[in-house]
């Protein structure tokens, strides 16, 4: 067995995201999905984690843990409640969140937007309105002014190209479809708007969102920078993109479509932000079923943890800047495996550093069970559960696992 170690300055963390931990984040477009009659969310997401009160000892937890990072994003809808009106509480309590991280020696790194966004933005046609940049740019601004000296690095938007990577995969209708749906045009009615003219980030698959998406990227970016100069970049979901037989062409513009227009959207960031789960096979005729024999995780794709060391490589060469890690993990009621794909996937990095590609940290997803967006809280693929009758928290042996990784600096092939 070799001993393989990672550059000392390495990163070592666990990410979450406002909506789906903090608990009651009742005025943003996905609170208002969530509880439309019919709708294609399995159950609301409600207290979550309850992680809004209880992040000092969830932050506390990840330090004893032995992670030196820790992502986590700001609710847009909390800091802005109203078109131009901010909230000094609650960025108040966002400071106290990254002063938290400070003092348990973990560098905070920020996500401005991660998948919701204020109703008040919905109404004004979301993520296809050409107000949408400037509107994005000035929440950023204003929340570094007030936050920037604690922030460690930040991610502007997380996984721009969502929503045609879901459509494009099948796990999600096309909006043109879902647009027909009672629920859609219920949730379009409260927001005051037509159908079509609800967008919401994780929904938003035309090329004017995708515009709309890059462009707020670039301008929060300037804006940022224009108050403080931590490390800015902005995260991607990135499947592993194989062909089969037949299917070289096919594959070739999912992966330039899904992956690489991005990856060259964003060259001359900080970094890029590397978010990969699995791979995705295409034939002849598109996308393809799990290959037969081979082991399907909670959400329904492969097993497949060496799916990361190929986007990053990927990444590496298209974008041609600094690569983090800001997601990768598993769902499974099954921590062995969890276990399994950590092991697998961190050695991908290390073949990716050995190989000379810089790439500053790994991520893991996540650092709680939480609510899976429209899958709800069924898939779990925390470090650490939560029993949320009681809000107990319960580490995982993977946990473990991955923080001695952490403090070793260091993983064994």
């Amino acid at each position: 067995m070799t001993r393989v170690s990672f550059p000392a300055d390495f990163l070592w963390g666990t990410a979450t995201a406002a909506h789906q931990v903090e608990g009651n984040n009742v005025n943003n477009d996905n609170w208002l999905m969530e509880h439309m009659p019919d709708t294609i969310f399995t159950e609301p997401s409600g207290d979550a984690c309850d992680h809004y009160h209880r992040y000092p000892g969830d932050i506390a937890l990840l330090a004893e843990l032995g992670f030196n990072l820790y992502r986590f994003s700001i609710e847009w809808a909390r800091v802005e409640p109203e078109d131009g009106e901010f909230s000094l509480a609650e960025l108040d309590h966002y400071r106290r969140m990254l002063a938290t991280c400070h003092e348990h020696h973990i560098t905070p790194m920020v996500t401005f937007h991660h998948f919701t966004s204020p109703r008040w933005v919905a109404a004004q046609g979301g993520w296809e309105a050409e107000t949408t940049p400037a509107k994005f740019a000035r929440y950023c601004e204003r929340t570094t002014r007030h936050l920037g000296d604690l922030i460690g690095a930040a991610c502007t938007i997380n996984e721009a190209n969502i929503g045609p990577l879901l459509t494009n995969s099948g796990f999600m209708p096309p909006p043109e479809v879902m647009q027909q749906a009672p629920w859609w045009s219920a949730a379009a009615k409260a927001l005051g708007i037509a159908p079509h003219e609800f967008v919401p980030f994780i929904m938003a698959t035309s090329t004017r969102a995708r515009d709309t998406i890059m462009e707020a990227h670039r301008r929060a970016v300037q804006a940022i920078k224009s108050v403080r100069d931590f490390p800015v970049g902005i995260t991607l979901a990135l499947q592993d993109v194989q062909a089969t037989t037949g299917g070289e062409a096919q594959a070739n513009r999912v992966r330039y479509d899904l992956n690489d227009s991005f990856l060259e959207a964003v060259r001359g960031d900080d970094f890029v932000g590397v978010q990969t789960y699995s791979r995705h096979r295409i034939g002849p005729n598109g996308s393809l079923p799990p290959e037969e024999g081979v082991e399907v995780t909670e959400m329904g794709y492969e097993f497949w943890p060496e799916a990361l060391e190929a986007t990053i490589r990927e990444a590496a060469a298209v974008a041609r800047i600094p690569i983090i890690v800001t997601e990768n993990g598993l769902g499974s009621r099954d921590d062995t495996r969890r276990e399994e794909y950590i092991r697998r996937a961190v050695r991908g990095v290390a073949n990716c550093l050995k190989d000379g590609i810089d790439v500053r940290g790994y991520t893991y997803w996540s650092a709680l069970d939480n609510f899976e967006w429209m899958m709800g809280y069924r898939p779990t693929f925390g470090l650490i559960a939560v029993d949320r009758s009681t809000q107990q928290r319960a580490v995982k042996p993977s946990a473990r696992l991955l923080g001695d990784i952490a403090r070793a600096n260091a993983i064994d092939f």
